[in-house]
């Protein structure tokens, strides 16, 4: 319910406003942020978090590094309006955030099914991986389309705007429906959404239509802050009974917190330093960021409502269930207040 609910509006957001022909060029990029980085998080974090509590299951370790690996580049944005971009890095951001939270759910749903069944198969969960996300696509694609054709028939406002709002809750439920990824299939349907409004929807439909977005995310963003809350409430109320906070706990925390900020340096400066490698030995269309560009980009990893919302689903038998709840809401803070505040 909380997935439903909360998370089909959020993507929509970011896809109704990417630029297509931007998004096309730096696609390998994107690609890069939103799958590999989050992929060698998800590792690092489980690695990490393993360490300091080895009784916990591998997969449940790694289910944590799911959660937390997909940032949030909306709040990025947010930070840097009022600083100049170079148009390549803003592409990035946004198309990072876009894609990413597919790649860290279908990585949660894989760690959290191996955790609670005691079985996982990696070739099977890799075939599984290309089925969810091609599926989810073409799903995506077919809803949009769908969109298109009833918006050109409709003729009350009304219905329109309402059609519009509608279309990331239906694109996300026949995903899922058919068994494929909501997630991409709500990005992909957003995409047509956004590249089609400006044929399809006359200006007089297309500005309270965005208000009422804006409304609608900005009431569910809140209310996904006040459920982790009553969350965090029940851990507290169970940390209290066996005697308060442990030292362990600390430290798992302050471990989690850093292999994420770690983990997206690594990659980025890694990648950067590749495709320097690749054009210094001919490869022309290999176009380094440069380390301040990196560095950038690597600060800009804050985390927020949607590492929430699926930390929300964690199963009530899971095996660290509190300690994940914990852990999530820390990163979410100590990333959004301390790379945040000084990102600009």
């Amino acid at each position: 319910l909380a997935l439903v609910l909360f998370l089909p509006p959020m993507l929509v957001d970011g896809a109704f406003y990417t630029p297509l022909a931007r998004f096309r060029r730096q696609l390998p990029g994107i690609l890069s942020l939103a799958v590999g980085a989050v992929i060698f998080t998800t590792l690092a974090v489980g690695v990490v978090t393993h360490w300091f509590m080895p009784e916990l299951p591998w997969v449940a370790c790694f289910a944590l590094g799911a959660i937390v690996s997909p940032p949030d580049a909306v709040s990025a944005r947010a930070v840097l309006k009022g600083v100049k971009l170079p148009r390549r890095m803003t592409t990035l951001l946004e198309g990072e955030s876009l894609l990413n939270d597919a790649t860290g759910l279908i990585l949660f749903r894989f760690a959290v099914a191996a955790t609670l069944s005691g079985v996982f198969n990696a070739g099977e969960a890799l075939q599984g991986f290309a089925v969810l996300a091609i599926g989810g696509v073409l799903v995506g694609t077919v809803m949009g389309a769908a969109w298109v054709f009833v918006v050109r028939k409709l003729k009350d406002h009304m219905l329109i705007i309402l059609a519009s709002v509608l279309l990331s809750w239906v694109a996300y439920l026949a995903g899922e429906a058919v068994h494929v990824s909501g997630v991409i299939a709500t990005v992909t349907a957003g995409l047509v959404q956004g590249w089609r409004q400006h044929t399809v929807l006359p200006a007089a439909v297309r500005l309270p239509t965005s208000s009422v977005n804006r409304i609608i995310g900005f009431v569910l963003e809140a209310l996904v802050f006040i459920l982790i809350g009553f969350s965090l409430r029940g851990v507290i109320e169970r940390v209290g009974e066996t005697g308060g906070v442990s030292a362990a706990l600390i430290v798992t925390v302050l471990g989690v917190v850093a292999a994420v900020a770690v983990a997206r340096f690594v990659w980025i400066f890694g990648s950067d330093w590749l495709l320097k490698l690749a054009r210094t030995i001919g490869i022309k269309r290999a176009r380094p960021m440069g380390w301040r560009q990196a560095t950038v980009m690597s600060w800009a990893g804050m985390r927020g409502v949607v590492t929430l919302a699926i930390t929300l689903t964690l199963p009530l038998n899971m095996p660290g269930r509190d300690m994940m709840l914990v852990c999530a809401f820390a990163v979410i803070f100590a990333t959004v207040v301390i790379q945040g505040s000084s990102l600009g």
